[in-house]
């Protein structure tokens, strides 16, 4: 039997977007939206990345509800 494909769940742009806010985070520049304080946590510098792929259009799944 043939493998099955694998798709991405997130597009190259989505990553590429999420480099770039870690890359900001490590060098101190990356701010939070409303409050504009500088970002430390290295799980808050991915979810800001993938909320700018979000609003680009890239391919990123919907945000879980709690």
């Amino acid at each position: 039997m043939a493998k099955k494909a694998k798709k991405r769940k997130y597009s190259k742009g989505a990553a590429k977007k999420v480099k770039r806010a870690m890359t900001k985070r490590k060098a101190g520049t990356l701010k939070s939206g409303r409050s504009g304080k500088k970002v430390k946590s290295r799980k808050q510098a991915i979810a800001i990345g993938l909320s700018e792929a979000r609003k680009k259009g890239a391919k990123v799944p919907k945000k879980k509800k709690s």
